[in-house]
């Protein structure tokens, strides 16, 4: 495949990828975008009000 290089250690195991992204991009952002949401998995959701309401405290005024 084009636009993607392993990089390997001294014994020839793949530790690492190079990814082109202006070849690759939109996947990239797909896979990152799953990754963050899998290791968010296990957070303790908060309720919309108790979100809303510590913005609403701590939002500088517009103006």
């Amino acid at each position: 495949m084009t636009g993607i290089q392993f990089v390997t250690d001294e014994q020839g195991r793949k530790v690492g990828v190079l990814i082109d992204l202006k070849k690759h991009g939109a996947i990239w952002e797909d896979f990152w975008s799953g990754f963050v949401s899998e290791s968010r998995r296990k957070e303790r959701a908060i309720p919309y009000e108790q979100y809303r309401a510590t913005r609403l405290k701590h939002a500088r005024p517009r103006g």
